[in-house]
């Protein structure tokens, strides 16, 4: 589950659909839009989306059951682990026998994997979808509505009835709920965006296909209910393949594995046993849970897309990241702003902070943004830097105006810090006033929300700790060196 951006310019009906991945584990976590649909607003989204009438509870055992039953009958080997009831998940993949390191497991055939290249039981929508191509992400939210719809006439019946029917993901959060509970997290900004952007895709489909063949799509099927659904399955568990031309698919089976910060193995197609496979990067005993990575993901990124946050302190990979913006009552504005949109920056942007430190890139930026008139001759060089587009790829450095670069990024960081304050040790969420089932959602809402914001206060809170050293390090070798100064002027008198 790796850093994959789909990004479409101008139409979701693009003929191309560049995925990038940043890291070689394969699971997509993020769609980049660009919305064409005039009416897609969040005033959709004030509402929990209702659960569709498929898929089943998040933890249910018995569909998973039938599920590999089912896989076994068509042609899946016999298998080293089992479904199971776990305490990292609702449910997951045990080993049944011992496994070692280096073993590769699955072996699940590409008969069993759906793909944009899969039939459709009902071959006329698909032909409707490919004249029109469709890129592949909407395609296959559209594939598993139609073949969901279909029930028993659908040879992925058992799959997708051992889905969830309602995921977890932020897709799930309605706009009062995400401003309560994530105001203080940049994530919050991320799943508006993602919302409007699923909706925005729903609108499009819906004027340009669904509405011109009514008999095909009809709108109690084909609708946003429906959309979010499928959208959420495919944000938690698309998959890519490097080794079958870079097709996202997903896997039924492979996607019951859990995740795990401390393992690094993802899945691929072996050619050699002609399935699809993951080779484990540690051993597992019998009755232990084996683990996949969903990719190097911040513990914000694990909540928007698969609605878990784990254990804080416990991901290597998780930030947070923070806003810096340029000011507009610098003499310099405009001069600035130029410098940053030839290097495609704007006047405000996001760096991400981990509990080991900033990217240069932040410092570049941060740079500029505080630079004088009479440094106008670096702006250039400065938003280069920022952009990661130096030439020279060495570290940027300004001694004449490091200590003002510090404070500006500790004043940004304690800005935020108080807002994350203010939500974690803020009053309980009043409940009187919704039903049990309303209750225990919003509970649990919360209580993803605090741990997200507890684990990402943290980085703030290490980063604040730095700054202030390197502050007073800077001030304190500054006051040495004058006291220094006086002394030889006296001496000298």
């Amino acid at each position: 589950m790796s850093d994959l951006s789909l990004s479409l310019r101008t139409s979701f009906f693009s003929k191309t659909l560049p995925l990038h991945a940043t890291s070689r584990s394969l699971f997509a976590p993020l769609l980049s839009f660009s919305s064409v649909a005039p009416c897609c607003s969040l005033a959709t989204t004030q509402r929990a989306a209702r659960p569709v009438p498929w898929g089943c509870e998040i933890e249910s055992l018995e569909s998973a059951s039938d599920l590999q039953k089912w896989l076994s009958d068509s042609g899946l080997p016999s298998q080293k682990m089992g479904i199971q009831r776990v305490e990292v998940g609702e449910r997951g993949l045990v080993a049944l026998k011992n496994i070692r390191k280096g073993e590769k497991l699955l072996f699940v055939p590409p008969s069993l994997v759906i793909t944009s290249d899969s039939d459709w039981t009902r071959s006329e929508i698909g032909d409707v979808m490919r004249r029109n191509s469709v890129p592949d992400w909407p395609l296959l939210a559209t594939y598993l509505i139609s073949e969901a719809s279909l029930d028993t006439a659908s040879r992925w019946k058992n799959y997708i009835s051992a889905l969830p029917r309602q995921p977890y993901s932020l897709l799930y959060w309605t706009r009062s709920e995400l401003d309560a509970f994530l105001v203080a997290s940049p994530i919050r900004d991320r799943a508006i965006q993602r919302i409007t952007d699923v909706t925005g895709t729903y609108n499009d489909m819906q004027a340009r296909i669904f509405s011109k063949h009514p008999d095909l799509f009809p709108e109690k099927i084909y609708n946003m209910e429906a959309f979010m659904w499928s959208f959420g399955i495919l944000f938690s568990r698309l998959v890519r393949l490097p080794s079958m031309d870079e097709k996202v698919a997903l896997v039924p089976w492979a996607d019951m594995l859990n995740h795990s910060s401390e393992v690094e193995t993802f899945l691929d197609y072996d050619k050699s046993s002609q399935g699809i496979v993951f080779t484990t990067d540690r051993s597992y005993q019998p009755g232990e849970q084996v683990f996949i990575s969903y990719g190097k993901k911040s513990n914000g990124e694990l909540l928007l897309s698969y609605g878990f946050v784990p254990k804080e302190g416990s991901n290597p990979n998780d930030s947070v990241e923070l806003a810096l913006s340029l000011n507009k009552s610098d003499k310099c504005y405009k001069e600035k702003l130029e410098a940053l949109r030839r290097y495609n920056l704007s006047e405000s942007e996001r760096f991400p902070l981990q509990v080991k430190g900033w990217p240069v890139e932040m410092m570049a930026y941060a740079y500029l943004v505080v630079s004088p008139p009479s440094m106008s001759q670096y702006f250039g060089e400065m938003a280069a830097a920022a952009s990661n587009k130096n030439s020279s790829k060495t570290r940027i450095s300004y001694p004449e105006i490091e200590e003002e670069t510090l404070q500006f990024i500790l004043d940004s960081c304690e800005s935020i810090i108080s807002k994350y304050t203010k939500f974690i040790e803020g009053q309980g969420d009043d409940l009187i006033s919704v039903n049990a089932k309303q209750a225990n959602r919003r509970l649990l809402l919360q209580q993803l929300a605090r741990d997200l914001c507890t684990s990402e206060r943290r980085i703030l809170y290490r980063t604040q700790y730095i700054l202030r050293r390197r502050l007073r390090d800077m001030r304190s070798g500054e006051l040495r060196a004058l006291t220094l100064f006086n002394g030889l002027r006296k001496l000298f008198k």
